[in-house]
């Protein structure tokens, strides 16, 4: 399994574990770069730590803050958005330059829906 894929199947079940996601702020609000193929992706992490460490150790995100979104919310609100917006959602990013696995809006819900039934 490559590290993309770890940190995606870890977001998946953190999420789920906890309830919640989370991403990260600026005075400019949420980011969402281009990614390597020229499609935006807005970053959110399983974790608080996880996005803090991205906070801390990536320029890029030097003076973001983590932001708490309950996932009930993040799933009927946030990701219909980022759909509508065309863009992609960065699971658990990593490294120094905080790079992961970018999917779908609808790719995220049909895999956490898919989790919550198994671990039913």
């Amino acid at each position: 399994m490559t590290t993309s894929a770890a940190q995606a199947a870890a977001f998946y079940a953190e999420a789920l574990a906890h309830g919640t996601v989370w991403g990260v702020r600026d005075a400019n609000g949420f980011p969402a770069p281009l990614n390597g193929d020229g499609a935006r992706a807005m970053p959110f992490w399983s974790t608080r730590s996880r996005a803090e460490v991205v906070v801390a150790n990536v320029v890029a995100y030097a003076g973001f803050e983590p932001v708490e979104v309950p996932l009930e919310r993040w799933k009927a609100e946030w990701l219909p958005g980022l759909e509508r917006d065309g863009l992609l959602v960065g699971l658990n990013w990593a490294g120094d330059r905080a790079q992961g696995y970018d999917v779908t809006a609808a790719d995220v819900l049909r895999n956490l829906t898919a989790r919550e039934a198994a671990s039913d």
